[in-house]
């Protein structure tokens, strides 16, 4: 009923809005580009000043071209992949710097941040999808960018900045946007924001609120359930800014998110047309609660920034991973993870505009990251097979936590040789450090058992004792040395030098033989930092009065120590190691013009070759590496837009929206099976290369704005993802099937 009134009313709105446009009137509309302030150098400039290669998003860009989530800013980002096998399951691919779109046990090669806080962490641990309303502004930076930003951007960083309050004004706002999915699935979001001035231009508010309910478009065989991968999220944060004087300014942030997918969206099309299997839904939740305090104190040429911040991340990781034995036996992992974090960064950034441009600050993380183990089989397998002996249907619970920490200095200096010359060189050196303890449990014989045919009877269980890890610790600098040259006013030339690497890791259950086949690996302690080294040249330029940009960069990345997730072949078991070197060379794009009133068009895109360079028999061995090995990234994608707005009568104006997006196939993982070498892996495979088509037909009526949407035009069914383990039965992601909605915003 639901679906079928709003199929109706989206239908009328696309018959409605074509008939506004027919009495297009000529109007005004912009003359030039929008020109976008970021911070990536923790300073205000322009966007085109900026010698990184950087894409950035104001609010109005999310908001004419839908972007709600990740698949949003990766598609119109060049050189970038989401790898998002489910809701809360995320991992950037920046400049082909991945062995596998799933990156089990490592540190992200893309560090993700809100505000000040990292969210993108290590190991089994989801990623939230934060949601995106009323955010001041979205960077994504490509590229090392350790010096500010610290270890865990290996290859790039996502910023995602929360608005302030306005002093000055009251203002409301809200956004309601409802679609039908191809099958009937109803999508609902609703976002509503409120700023209130308590003291005039001293002191201000302002809370936002949302909420998403989208019906799931996958049927789940094994648990019958339809339209199975529902997401529910809902959250909201509260900033309270306090400027008592023209130089000193409090900010207060609180902010919560609780997003709850019903089960993952990982298909199997071998089972059918949008059909997925496991015993139970697949749980990635997430719930964070962040609370932060900044504060900045303008001095006589520099401005100095505090900021605190404490986070809890609370999650649940339940998946089926009967896949193992081919669905052999019950076998699953029931985890719930706990993590707490403390950031705190202080820095001094001098104003611009003299001889010398300069930043240093200091940065601490405290994190503790607790993990419950809990694997299963199933009341009714145990009944069946007369298995006893075990308190409840778990055959193992393990109660883990790490503790880990981050110290660090930095520093950037850029000395301006002229107006048109200046040079910049940074340093950042910091210490790392991350240890597991075991805190106790449970371990059973059930998986040996229960692959023995004709076994019934009681299990030996036998307590898991409490152990601590060996501790890893790595202390280094990464550094960056850039040159730049505007020849011309409109043209910013540059080359650049930079360093990154990525903490250790630990494994979580290092010494551990396999209860399976004794003869199989034993769990190694871990896997030591891993290293990449930059060289990048690239030009920013604006022409004809700000009417068309163009940003050009080519890279060049050495990978070295390649931190790589393995699984053991008995038993399925996650580590961490390292493996020889890999290179990474591309090309990236991005041209924006405005060729008439009212028009802004756009490209980008990126090529990529990146592949494996040094590789020793015995780290192919574990790691299922091959030399000269693909990476997991396209070869090329690329991204189309067009925007056009034109005046419908004096109070009401009407624009059209178009992207495309392409993305060429790349390889799953590495091709052959971690301990057997000479065995292709089962679960190895390509990407589809696929395309992606979206529209946006509205008008805006004053505070008003009315705007249809088409996603996935072609309902392209394409694999967009496939995951490189084999306990998963259903392995597959893809796009949202087609998606036809009506969005309306209200600004006051």
């Amino acid at each position: 009923m639901a679906s079928g009134l709003l199929a109706s009313a989206s239908a009328v709105a696309l018959f409605v809005i074509p008939t506004l446009a027919a009495a297009q009137a000529s109007g005004e509309g912009a003359t030039q580009l929008e020109e976008i302030i970021v911070t990536a150098t923790r300073r205000s400039e322009r966007l085109q000043d900026v010698p990184l290669s950087i894409t950035a998003f104001s609010q109005d860009d999310l908001t004419a071209k839908g972007i709600v989530g990740y698949e949003g800013l990766a598609s119109e980002t060049p050189g970038v992949v989401l790898n998002k096998p489910t809701a809360n399951f995320n991992n950037f691919t920046a400049r082909g710097i991945a062995t596998n779109g799933y990156g089990a046990n490592l540190q992200n090669t893309v560090a993700i941040y809100i505000d000040e806080l990292p969210i993108s962490t290590i190991g089994n641990t989801t990623v939230l999808d934060p949601n995106l309303f009323d955010v001041e502004r979205i960077e994504f930076l490509r590229g090392p960018q350790g010096t500010l930003f610290g270890s865990g951007s290996l290859s790039g960083a996502l910023r995602i900045l929360t608005k302030s309050p306005d002093l000055s004004s009251f203002d409301a706002a809200a956004m309601v946007d409802t679609g039908v999915t191809d099958g009937g699935s109803l999508r609902q979001r609703y976002n509503g924001m409120l700023n209130a001035p308590l003291v005039d231009d001293k002191l201000a508010l302002r809370v936002v609120g949302f909420y998403r309910d989208e019906e799931g478009y996958l049927d789940n065989i094994g648990t019958g359930i339809e339209n199975s991968n529902t997401l529910v999220d809902w959250g909201g944060r509260a900033i309270l800014l306090w400027k008592p004087t023209d130089a000193l300014s409090v900010r207060v942030l609180a902010s919560y998110e609780d997003s709850n997918p019903k089960d993952s969206s990982l298909t199997n099309p071998a089972l059918g047309e949008r059909k997925r299997n496991s015993d139970r839904p697949d749980l990635f939740v997430g719930e964070l609660t962040t609370f932060n305090a900044t504060i900045e104190y303008q001095f006589d040429g520099a401005l100095l920034t505090s900021s605190s911040t404490y986070s809890t991340f609370d999650q649940k990781f339940f998946v089926d991973l009967a896949g193992t034995f081919n669905g052999a036996i019950a076998f699953g992992l029931d985890a719930y993870g706990y993590q707490d974090t403390f950031v705190e960064e202080l820095r001094v950034a001098s104003d611009p505009g003299g001889k010398f441009d300069w930043v240093i600050g200091g940065f601490f993380l405290d994190r503790r990251h607790d993990v419950d183990y809990f694997y299963r089989s199933s009341p009714e397998y145990l009944a069946a097979r007369g298995i006893t002996g075990l308190p409840d249907e778990y055959y193992q619970r393990q109660y883990n936590h790490a503790l880990s920490h981050e110290i660090a200095g930095f520093g950037e200096l850029t000395y301006h040789i002229s107006d048109r010359v200046w040079l910049t060189g940074g340093l950042r050196y910091g210490g790392l450090d991350s240890q597991v303890y075991v805190e106790g449990g449970y371990n059973s014989n059930y998986l040996g058992a229960a692959l023995t045919p004709g076994f019934s009877g009681p299990l030996v269980v036998v307590p898991i004792a409490a152990t601590t890890g060996v501790k890893a610790k790595e202390t280094r600098p990464s550094y960056k040395v850039s040159a730049s040259f505007q020849p011309v006013p409109e043209v910013t030339t540059y080359a650049t030098v930079s360093t990154g690497f990525r903490a250790p890791v630990v494994n979580g259950f290092a010494g551990r033989r396999s209860v399976v086949d004794p003869n199989d690996l034993v769990i190694p302690n871990g896997a030591e930092t891993d290293k990449i080294q930059n060289y990048e040249i690239g030009a920013k330029s604006t022409w004809f009065n700000g009417r068309l940009t163009s940003n050009l960069a080519a890279y060049l990345i050495d990978w070295s120590d390649i931190q790589v997730q393995a699984n053991r072949v008995s038993d399925s078991v996650q580590f961490a190691t390292n493996i020889g070197e890999a290179r990474s060379k591309g090309f990236e794009f991005e041209i924006t013009a405005l060729p008439l009133q009212g028009l802004q068009i756009g490209v980008s895109g990126s090529f990529n070759r990146a592949h494996v360079t040094k590789l020793t028999p015995q780290e192919a061995a574990v790691s299922g590496a091959v030399p000269d090995a693909r990476l997991a990234a396209p070869k090329f994608q690329g991204a189309a837009y067009l925007n056009y707005g034109f005046d419908v009568t004096a109070g009401a104006r009407g624009f059209f929206g178009a992207a495309f997006q392409h993305v060429d196939s790349f390889p799953s993982s590495f091709p052959r099976v971690p301990g057997a070498p000479n065995r292709v892996l089962p679960t190895y495979g390509y990407t589809d290369s696929y395309n992606n088509v979206n529209l946006t037909l509205g008008a805006s009526l004053g505070q008003l704005t009315l705007t249809t949407y088409v996603e996935n035009l072609f309902n392209d069914d394409s694999v967009t993802y496939i995951h490189p383990e084999a306990f998963l039965a259903s392995r597959f992601g893809t796009m949202r099937p087609r998606t036809i909605g009506l969005r309306v915003n209200y600004d006051l």
